[in-house]
């Protein structure tokens, strides 16, 4: 999957399945999702679920910090992009950013803004990676969505402490291409252009 198939996807189908327990993966491939970001699994296992999820033509991005057994440098990433072969990875780290475009992967820079400062360096980090994409966490700031939205020309994900629909359009409308939510039931949620129309911020 190119860039370009990505962000067609991200802006088809709004949310994107954080699968935190192996017992959800089925559930995740059965929803209507733009994409799979995998929280669970181990060397041993990872290229398995990656495989399930791409027979089901669903990209999955692989959390890379939460994959046992995968080491955070260069060989770690290359073995990740010659044998696994995910769409992408998800990262709070600017070298993991790094070496994973070289090696071909899609990117989602994950951001965890606390306070002001956190905001400002979460900027000037993504300016100097400059992944395919942005995840603010938490997802109840819709204003730092609205913030970063106007600063990077960039696709912004927003993810975390997500409990209901209406969470999700405030992220949504606020400037977010998709959220990424861990909340199995409301994977069910349909939010497609088609369903949710939302007016531009």
């Amino acid at each position: 999957m190119n860039q370009a198939q990505f962000y067609e996807r991200l802006s088809r189908y709004k949310m994107i399945a954080s699968v935190k327990e192996a017992k959800w993966l089925e559930q995740a491939a059965e929803a209507e999702v733009s994409a799979v970001v995998l929280s669970v699994g181990n060397i041993g296992v990872i290229k398995r679920y990656v495989d399930f999820f791409k027979a089901h033509d669903l990209p999955v991005f692989l959390h890379l910090e939460r994959i046992g057994g995968i080491s955070y440098d260069r060989e770690g990433v290359a073995f990740l992009a010659q044998y696994v072969k995910p769409s992408g990875i998800v990262t709070t780290r600017n070298t993991l950013i790094k070496l994973a475009k070289k090696q071909g992967l899609l990117t989602i820079q994950r951001l965890f803004l606390v306070d002001s400062d956190s905001i400002k360096s979460g900027l000037q980090s993504v300016r100097e990676t400059q992944p395919d994409a942005v995840e603010i966490m938490p997802a109840l700031l819709p204003e730092c969505i609205q913030a970063y939205r106007q600063e990077l020309d960039l696709p912004i994900i927003t993810g975390g402490l997500i409990r209901k629909r209406e969470q999700m359009e405030v992220a949504l409308r606020h400037g977010a291409i998709a959220v990424s939510v861990g909340s199995h039931p409301l994977w069910k949620e349909n939010l497609t252009d088609e369903t949710m129309p939302l007016p531009s911020v």
